[in-house]
């Protein structure tokens, strides 16, 4: 019984020393990109470019264009430029949650609303 203890105190402990999720937001404020997301069961991808005040992006060939102010390094918010419904008004909150050479994923929410959303984007090079 104490072996058993001791091995599962043993497996908890190495995995709490467990290095964190990987954070280089910074490699990832601007360029190409792509995201893949599920609708109604399809999947739909959208592209999008980003500097670092302006995303513009490429959705069912529609362009949209919203500004971009960062938080801090890993959050920042979308405001649309041209909403054409009341929606399209609201400001969405992005924050990324982990990154890699290739690919961030992030969480998203509309301001004001607590429903929140994950997904991944792609590095276009």
């Amino acid at each position: 019984m104490i072996k058993k203890v001791l091995t599962s105190f043993l497996f908890f402990s190495i995995l709490a020393c467990s290095s964190p999720p990987q954070r280089n937001c910074s490699n990832f404020k601007t360029g190409n990109f792509s995201f893949t997301t599920e609708i109604d069961g399809v999947k739909k991808e959208t592209t999008f470019y980003r500097t670092e005040d302006t995303e513009v992006d490429f959705f069912e060939g529609k362009r949209d264009t919203s500004s971009v102010r960062w938080i801090n390094d890993c959050e920042y918010v979308l405001k649309n430029k041209n909403p054409k419904s009341k929606a399209e008004e609201k400001s969405i909150h992005i924050k990324i949650l982990t990154t890699t050479d290739s690919s961030y994923t992030f969480e998203y929410n509309a301001i004001g609303d607590k429903r929140k959303f994950k997904g991944t984007a792609f590095k276009i090079h």
